[in-house]
């Protein structure tokens, strides 16, 4: 009781302290400065994120503010202080520097005005030569609204950990002892016995497996084969197919696994999907506008789904970075909706022993294999990715979202309405042409930065505006401002609200 009452009258005189300093913790406020010699685009993309007044930007959509700063000869120079452009994890309550490409570093944070106080995560702190954004005033009350912050956080954590500690001895009193699996246990699946299964055709061959058709028990499958020497490939693919919780419309269902004993192969089976693979369904058809949000919702929330991390009925389903998203590695179903598959390079981004694992597959000239090479993000061409931090992992693959959207939406001809529609087209097929390299894909992705050129006439469609901003949301050179596979979700279902009657 005593403990109780300390605790109520901390919070009662927690809440005065924030009502006398008029603190609301209904919009975040974050230091506002732009450098007037940077690119005007991006001042005005981080412009138009929240109200400014002086030096404080108050923000609209997000509560992670945002600093990005230009590093000289020891020296540093802030190129802009604002807040983040879209929603996306910012854990740190103090913005903590990070090392970015082309020498510079950057910070997030998640509390009022804490990108005006940078916390230098090099031996070596650089001088700043812009310091009056903050005065010694505001950086005091910052710390002592996130001292406060802390401790509320940690009075509620108490609270629930509690809670959960006596639902969890009540089921260990009414069942026995209640054990929890951890991420890397997965869902055991029968050994398939290649005797039950009837090869019928090769629909494709590919650098690690080819893909045959088949039958098994009456089912019309699909059944991959990998030779001796891709073990690896096959194990990766198997152990994300097996991770619990991994059924979803937008995944290709999966059957089983077994080994072919005369040439030590082995093999995955799955679900026949009738259309094969995007690409080869965008070479032959072309679709409507209702068809075409079909596609693209699905393969978004697939993405989505797959990216998520659940914990359903006692079981973990960590989130998993696909890492090779193309138009050749999702398949389209006879309902019309996508559904994702290949998983030989993806990556699990949790385990038991609290260490990221995954395998890196490198091409013959030692560089790292990340994806089709056309799929894949600036970052990656660059050689700049942090492959120890999930969400950069996950965000190449929303780069990659946005090149397959271009692609589906390139072949709606409701989007071509009294002029020609085109053939289909790889991402940077026109500009680059069939065979793209490395070379000619840097020097346009990464140094110019260029994307696949989007249709003039858009501007002149009612969703032309929505699908324009949805695209370069998605492959924005910046990792940070792409959105998630979940927003571009929720736009598309909202597309088809607002555009429904758009198409003749």
């Amino acid at each position: 009781m005593i403990l109780q009452q300390w605790w109520l009258g901390f919070a009662a005189e927690f809440i005065f302290i924030c009502i006398s300093s008029q603190f609301s913790l209904k919009k975040r406020q974050c230091v506002y400065h732009v450098n007037s010699k940077a690119n005007t685009e991006q001042n005005h993309k981080y412009t138009t994120a929240g109200n400014v007044s002086g030096s404080v930007q108050e923000c609209e959509n997000t509560y992670c503010c945002v600093g990005y700063f230009l590093v000289s000869d020891g020296r540093t120079v802030v190129d802009l202080l604002a807040c983040d452009v879209a929603e996306k994890s910012c854990p740190d309550a103090t913005c903590r520097t990070q090392p970015r490409f082309n020498s510079s570093v950057k910070c997030v944070c998640n509390t009022d005005l804490c990108n005006g106080n940078i916390t230098w995560t090099h031996t070596e702190q650089p001088r700043l030569t812009y310091s009056n954004f903050v005065d010694e005033v505001m950086k005091v009350v910052v710390i002592l609204i996130g001292i406060l912050l802390v401790l509320c956080l940690m009075i509620a954590a108490a609270k629930w950990r509690n809670l959960f500690k006596d639902k969890q001895r009540n089921l260990q009193a009414a069942d026995g002892c209640v054990s929890l699996p951890c991420s890397c246990q997965i869902t055991k699946t029968s050994e398939i016995d290649i005797a039950d299964i009837e090869l019928q055709q090769m629909l494709g061959r590919g650098y690690f497996a080819s893909v045959w058709q088949g039958k098994y028990r009456g089912s019309t499958v699909a059944v991959k084969v990998f030779p001796a020497g891709g073990r690896q490939t096959f194990a990766t693919e198997k152990e994300v197919y097996e991770l619990p919780l991994m059924k979803h419309a937008g995944i290709l269902p999966f059957l089983g696994t077994g080994r072919k004993a005369g040439d030590s192969s082995w093999f995955i089976v799955l679900q026949f999907a009738e259309y094969g693979s995007l690409h080869s369904f965008l070479c032959k058809h072309t679709t409507s506008w209702m068809l075409s949000l079909k596609l693209c919702q699905s393969l978004s929330q697939g993405l989505s789904y797959l990216h998520s991390d659940l914990r359903r009925y006692y079981v973990h389903k960590p989130p998993v970075a696909h890492r090779d998203l193309s138009s050749s590695n999702v398949l389209v179903k006879a309902d019309g909706t996508c559904a994702l598959c290949d998983f030989g390079c993806s990556a699990i981004l949790r385990s038991c022993s609290g260490h990221h694992r995954w395998q890196s597959h490198t091409t013959h000239k030692g560089y790292r294999q990340l994806g089709t090479l056309r799929y894949m993000a600036p970052e990656i061409l660059e050689g700049a990715v942090n492959l120890n931090r999930r969400w950069c992992l996950m965000q190449t693959d929303i780069y990659a979202l946005g090149l397959l959207l271009w692609e589906i939406l390139m072949r709606c001809s409701d989007l071509y309405e009294g002029s020609t529609l085109p053939p289909h087209l790889l991402p940077y097929e026109s500009e680059l042409g069939a065979n793209v390299t490395l070379r000619s894909l840097v020097m346009f992705v990464l140094n110019l930065d260029k994307r696949p050129s989007i249709p003039k006439h858009w501007e002149l469609l009612p969703q032309g505006a929505a699908l324009q901003e949805l695209l370069t949301d998605c492959w924005d050179f910046d990792p940070d401002a792409r959105l998630t596979a979940q927003c571009v979700a929720d736009r598309l279902v909202s597309f088809q609200t607002c555009f429904s009657d758009s198409s003749p």
